[in-house]
């Protein structure tokens, strides 16, 4: 019964509108009145799930990729991708797909990967003979390495839901290699699908012009080895690195590329200031909501349910998987992710899946959920940036999604490609 009055009280306040961060707090509260909990319990949950040093990775994280993205970064990265691979037969798609995989490792939001590779991308593939739809449907695709590639805000966000048990560290190294391969896989469908459409073929850049490009990239990403490097080095900590990055970005943003004006400035941070405080809203929501369940013993009842069903490691992962892929559709990746860590860590752990590996699951599963209708932010994001309707969008991304979902297979049941990298560099 206890499960019931959570679970129930919070689907029923999805159903009716009322916003998920609120629907967690409120159901929290009709949890805690079931037990007879003291409300002051609650709210005590509530500023403790914010009132981690760890999460001020999120909105420096947050800031140094917005600073970058409207300063000039994503044009320049489009410009460093063409020198490396625009000279190819669809070398624009895999130009897109390069453009993604460097601005994900800065800004570690697929969001805002799409807004900002998609306006520059998007328009030049038209202009050069690409399909509309093909050219929406890799941008949103391309972006999801954002997810994997640090630094990744859901990485750290699993970390916390996790009970900061998992080092970000390690999490940030999972998911270079998977996100890598993501890259990899849509770079090998668009050669074969510009040879046998006959997509246009760029021409090689001069060497004077190329070096030129290269290093008016290479300020932007050296950002990659401020946050990577000095975490591995052990100089800063990953909250640390992304206090650095932002005075970086900054740096770079204001004194070297000097595309963006001070009087913007301003705006920029209040902009990165709302989305913060949705997702720190979200996450203190979240900790009272995930208290109740501890209290309840629903991770320990769903735990003893699944295991007595089967106790073949594969088979839960498929289970889970499954599972992942149906509520990614549902709801925001925040938002599951801090829900359903406390729920489900515990199983895989039962049956001796490593979190670390785990997180990369979940991370790959909602991260689908992202581009697959009808909540699916960066397909929102990417069919106003490409001008088409999302039902033209979800077609042309079909064949996208059979790719994800082998890429999904490949890190669900190879878990060397998430564990090799962390457990060389021995964070």
């Amino acid at each position: 019964m206890d499960t019931f009055i959570l679970l129930g009280s919070f689907a029923l306040l999805i159903l009716i509108g009322m916003p998920v961060a609120y629907s967690l707090g409120l159901a929290a509260l009709v949890g805690a009145i079931w037990i007879d909990l003291p409300l002051e319990a609650v709210m005590i949950q509530i500023s403790s799930g914010v009132n981690k040093f760890s999460l001020l990775a999120i909105p420096f994280f947050v800031m140094a990729g917005a600073i970058m993205a409207e300063g000039g970064m994503s044009r320049r990265l489009v410009a460093f991708a063409g020198v490396l691979v625009g000279f190819v037969r669809g070398g624009l798609a895999l130009v897109n797909i390069l453009a993604s995989t460097f601005f994900g490792a800065i800004s570690g939001s697929s969001v805002a990967d799409t807004a900002s590779i998609g306006s520059v991308m998007i328009p030049e593939m038209v202009k050069r003979g690409y399909p509309r739809d093909f050219a929406t449907a890799l941008t949103v695709s391309g972006s999801i390495q954002a997810t994997l590639i640090p630094p990744s805000h859901n990485a750290v966000i699993y970390s916390m839901a996790a009970g900061g048990s998992i080092s970000i560290a390690a999490l940030f190294m999972a998911g270079v290699l998977p996100g890598l391969l993501l890259g990899l896989t849509l770079a090998a469908y668009c050669l074969y699908i510009a040879k046998s459409r006959n997509f246009p073929k760029g021409e090689p850049m001069p060497i004077r012009q190329a070096l030129r490009i290269a290093v008016d990239a290479l300020w932007g990403l050296a950002t990659m080895g401020i946050i990577l490097g000095g975490i591995l080095s052990g100089v800063f900590t990953a909250t640390e690195s992304a206090s650095i990055a932002v005075i970086w970005a900054f740096f770079v943003t204001m004194f070297i590329y000097r595309d963006y004006k001070w009087r913007d400035l301003p705006k920029l941070v209040h902009r990165t200031v709302k989305t913060v405080s949705i997702v720190m809203i979200l996450i203190g929501f979240a900790a009272s909501f995930g208290y109740i369940m501890t209290l309840m013993q629903i991770p320990l009842k769903i735990t003893t349910a699944l295991t007595t069903f089967t106790d073949n490691r594969y088979m839960i992962l498929l289970c889970i998987n499954g599972l992942l892929l149906i509520l990614g559709t549902l709801m925001d990746m925040a938002a599951l992710i801090l829900i359903l860590t406390p729920i489900l860590l515990p199983v895989v752990k039962a049956v001796g899946v490593d979190p670390v590996h785990f997180g990369m699951i979940m991370i790959v599963n909602l991260g689908i959920g992202l581009i697959t209708p009808p909540v699916g932010s960066v397909l929102f994001v990417g069919s106003a940036v490409g001008k088409l309707p999302i039902e033209q969008v979800v077609k042309a991304l079909m064949p996208f999604f059979a790719l994800m979902l082998i890429n999904l297979a490949i890190i669900t049941f190879f878990p060397a490609l998430s564990l090799w990298l962390p457990r060389l560099v021995g964070v």
